[in-house]
């Protein structure tokens, strides 16, 4: 685990898994053609998918520290902060 101990590995996994998770979702859920041909990516549907994209860096954040990688576990919480803050953005 040691080798990939590095903060650019956190940064890309924090960066990129909230983006695949949230068109996973949408795509299971049936929602992707109906939130873009409504337009709906402004306000609380945006909000809500920004939020529910940084579950899953959550849970690799917790996993990563209880394996004592420290360094990947701060790239992934950096990584997941433009979500959280386009969240948070968004909401106003």
């Amino acid at each position: 685990m040691a080798r990939f101990d590095k903060y650019w590995i956190g940064i890309l996994i924090g960066v990129i898994l909230p983006a695949i998770f949230c068109y996973i979702y949408l795509k299971q859920m049936n929602l992707l053609t109906a939130i873009t041909s409504l337009g709906l990516w402004r306000g609380p549907i945006a909000t809500k998918l920004m939020i529910i994209g940084v579950f899953p860096d959550s849970a690799l954040l917790f996993l990563f520290y209880e394996l004592d990688a420290w360094k990947l576990a701060k790239g992934i919480l950096i990584g997941s902060f433009p979500y959280i803050l386009l969240g948070i953005a968004l909401s106003f």
